[in-house]
């Protein structure tokens, strides 16, 4: 593998503390040297010039849905890593809510299996309960040993306390965090968006808040009287802000619980449905315009660990249903760092340290991926070069995803992805 020497960038590595000029050497698939501009001499080395360029770790992405097995017609675990790599991830861990459900660490070795033809590392998140149906748990340390990273039943909320309560000592013993997706399914059945005003007008069923909030409070309560402090509660999506409360109060109390926020639902609220666009239709649902802004205070304001996109093709003709009929989910790993960027650094004056450190070297953190999320000598050498200046628009039409099904279709987005080196590889090079 060709030696990378990175040259005439803007470091910013938020594991190093490091906010400024620097020069990368990638040698091996791993980072070999930092240095100031200039003194790095690498005989033989490709240069890339990143002037202009912001230079920082690989971006993370914990939630994402590459829906290999079975539904290779919405994605592929080789599209979903293509997509990722373009967006500037070079790590993502995969759901498993795939056909069959990846509830063993047969199905987790064959996502891992070279044949699956991945862009970038693949972390895939086995099954919390057998078949995801909540009644028996699946094995823990059989799945971390396959490479699992976490355990979820994701769009299967796990209900029964017994279960979780089970589910959070197995997973502490194991090593390994939950992850739930909070909708308690027996205040949502029927519902296809937010409870609240535009629900009422379009004459649709909405899913109240409690049904986020209460779940996440029952959650914590399990966590503690589990007693184990290895237990690692995640909550995926989180969305109002309730729930974010109650993930704030967790944490008071000395409890380990961690929280994501994806860019829809710091950028979008409910009106976005507008005329019953099912682009515009995922769960949990997009909220009202004070849970939304209540996401960005949680960003804002540190309470929220990561961003996660949740990207969710599905097939054209899948979205072009009733609304009520149609799937919930959109694509995100293209628009992410776009979005971020525009309106948490242009619109709310966050610094770019902070948004690499919730794109990639806290989510890192939060599911153990060692190595990962960093630029220190001798972690893996992921890379990704952007111009947080630049202005684009984002369309779908030539996302590299299988699938296309996003409300950002044509948005005018800041801040795009030049360059995205995966364990010392070029994975991804802008045309522009």
């Amino acid at each position: 593998m060709k030696p990378i020497l990175i040259r005439g960038g803007h470091l910013i590595d938020p594991s190093s503390g490091i906010d400024a000029p620097r020069d990368v050497l990638l040698a091996d698939g791993k980072v070999a040297d930092v240095d100031k501009p200039g003194k790095i001499k690498q005989a033989g080395a490709e240069v890339i010039n990143a002037k202009g360029l912001v230079v920082a770790p690989g971006l993370v992405d914990i939630h994402v849905h590459l829906r290999e097995p079975g539904q290779g017609y919405k994605e592929t675990i080789a599209t979903g890593t293509t997509a990722a790599a373009a967006g500037g991830f070079t790590s993502v861990c995969a759901m498993p809510n795939t056909i069959p459900v990846n509830d063993s660490p047969e199905i987790t070795r064959w996502m891992l299996a070279p044949e699956r033809n991945a862009s970038i590392r693949v972390f895939p998140i086995g099954a919390a309960t057998r078949g995801s149906m909540g009644e028996a748990l699946t094995e823990y340390g059989s799945l971390r040993a396959a490479g699992a990273v976490a355990v979820t039943d994701d769009g299967k909320p796990i209900l029964g306390d017994r279960i979780m309560r089970e589910a959070l000592i197995a997973a502490a013993r194991a090593g390994l965090p939950v992850i739930q997706h909070a909708e308690d399914t027996r205040l949502t059945g029927g519902c296809s968006m937010n409870a609240g005003p535009v629900a009422f007008r379009l004459g649709l069923r909405g899913m109240p808040v409690e049904a986020e909030s209460s779940l996440v409070e029952r959650d914590i309560r399990l966590l503690a009287e589990v007693r184990d402090a290895r237990a690692h509660l995640h909550v995926a999506h989180l969305s109002t802000r309730a729930a974010l409360d109650a993930v704030r109060k967790a944490r008071r109390n000395g409890l380990r619980v961690t929280c994501e926020v994806t860019p829809h639902h710091f950028v979008l609220n409910e009106e976005a449905v507008g005329s019953y666009d099912t682009n515009a239709k995922m769960n949990p649902p997009l909220r009202s315009e004070a849970d939304r802004e209540a996401m960005i205070e949680g960003i804002l304001d540190g309470s929220v660990d990561a961003i996660a996109t949740d990207h969710a093709p599905h097939a054209l003709h899948e979205k072009q249903q009733e609304f009520d009929r149609a799937p919930n989910g959109i694509t995100g790993l293209e628009s992410a760092l776009g979005l971020a960027i525009t309106v948490l650094h242009a619109q709310h004056n966050m610094p770019l340290s902070r948004i690499i450190s919730l794109l990639s070297t806290q989510p890192a953190n939060v599911l153990g991926l060692k190595g990962r999320g960093t630029l220190a000598i001798g972690s893996p050498a992921d890379v990704v070069l952007f111009d947080p200046a630049k202005k684009w628009v984002f369309h779908s039409s030539a996302s590299r995803s299988r699938s296309k099904n996003t409300p950002f279709d044509g948005w005018n987005l800041q801040g795009k992805v030049h360059t995205t080196i995966g364990e010392g590889r070029v994975v991804f090079r802008s045309e522009d």
